[in-house]
């Protein structure tokens, strides 16, 4: 994988263009979201992890997608969401497609990336994680894995400064 991850370009709901080369020495959790999904609870899970690593070099960057018809129409209404609901303070981006002839370029390079059950490619559901660790290394994990799994949680203090 290495830096060139850090080189492609996605939308923030502004209409801005950015990347994760703001990021490169930092830990990365991106995720497939959707305001309307069963697994919507993990947004609280995620904003605890943005709270307790933020200030050692960590972000949750939120991706939403309507691949799984489960996302709300607008990005007003996601941000709002994700205020008002589950008091979000990490990025959230643009919508995305995260699989099919249009998905996102940040996807289709993260899709490479295999779990530890051997998944890569297609996103199977909302909630996906991705972690992408200083250097552009990235693990995956499946969408039924909460935020605060112990091996993501593990991962993320391996590679934080102490």
């Amino acid at each position: 994988m290495g830096t060139e991850i850090y080189d492609i370009p996605f939308q923030r709901m502004d209409g801005s263009t950015t990347s994760l080369a703001d990021h490169k020495d930092d830990v990365v959790l991106v995720v497939n979201v959707a305001s309307r999904c069963g697994l919507a609870p993990q947004y609280a899970t995620l904003e605890e992890l943005q709270k307790t690593y933020s200030d050692r070099g960590f972000t949750v960057i939120g991706f939403p997608s309507n691949q799984f018809l489960q996302e709300l129409s607008s990005n007003e209404a996601i941000a709002e969401f994700c205020s008002t609901t589950y008091g979000v303070t990490f990025p959230v981006m643009d919508r995305v497609r995260v699989n099919g002839r249009r998905t996102a370029p940040l996807y289709e390079e993260l899709k490479k990336t295999g779990d530890a059950g051997g998944h890569d490619g297609r996103i199977r559901w909302n909630f996906e994680k991705f972690l992408v660790l200083p250097g552009g290394e990235v693990r995956r994990f499946d969408p039924r894995t909460v935020p605060d799994d112990p091996t993501i949680v593990g991962e993320i203090e391996a590679h934080l400064p102490r």
